[in-house]
């Protein structure tokens, strides 16, 4: 669970973060409540980012994939989009999340696949689709973050 080795990202994206030092699949992991969570990002690119989620754990009282869940996959997603898309220089930071749930799950893995809306220079915005194991639609969601400058440090330049 939540190994970083298992994220996918296109190799110029690597490289261009290799140049200042920096370990993208370790940046851009589930984070403590992912990993909590058990998400797993299996593939990351501004285009497109793929992750999983186990149900079990993320329950509510009635033994149903907790709406909450879907939320931080939802957003765990969305906003990994966001910072590929942003690039070195920018932080994203979301600004609006919205999530639809059209039916329950109780048991194996959800799937989310987050696909860009909008990319602007100042914001981005992503679909989330989350689906089950047989590929019926859990959850539908949109995820809207700012994309602001990167404070400065010695391995990240300034925005472009």
């Amino acid at each position: 669970m939540g190994e970083q080795n298992q994220v996918k990202f296109p190799q110029e994206v690597l490289d261009e973060y290799a140049d200042y030092g920096i370990d993208l699949p370790a940046l851009f992991s589930a984070g403590h409540l992912g990993t909590r969570m058990g998400i797993e990002i299996r593939e990351a690119s501004a285009d497109r980012v793929v992750g999983v989620m186990p149900v079990e754990g993320n329950t509510q009282p009635y033994g149903l994939l907790h709406g909450g869940a879907s939320a931080v996959l939802a957003e765990t997603l969305g906003s990994v989009g966001a910072m590929l898309h942003g690039g070195i220089g920018r932080l994203a930071v979301g600004v609006d999340l919205n999530c639809t749930h059209h039916r329950s799950a109780r048991s194996g893995f959800v799937t989310g696949v987050a696909t860009p809306v909008h990319r602007g220079r100042t914001t981005a915005t992503y679909d989330i689709v989350i689906s089950d194991e047989q590929d019926r639609r859990v959850c539908s969601a949109r995820l809207t973050c700012l994309l602001k400058e990167a404070p400065l440090t010695d391995a990240a330049p300034p925005a472009a």
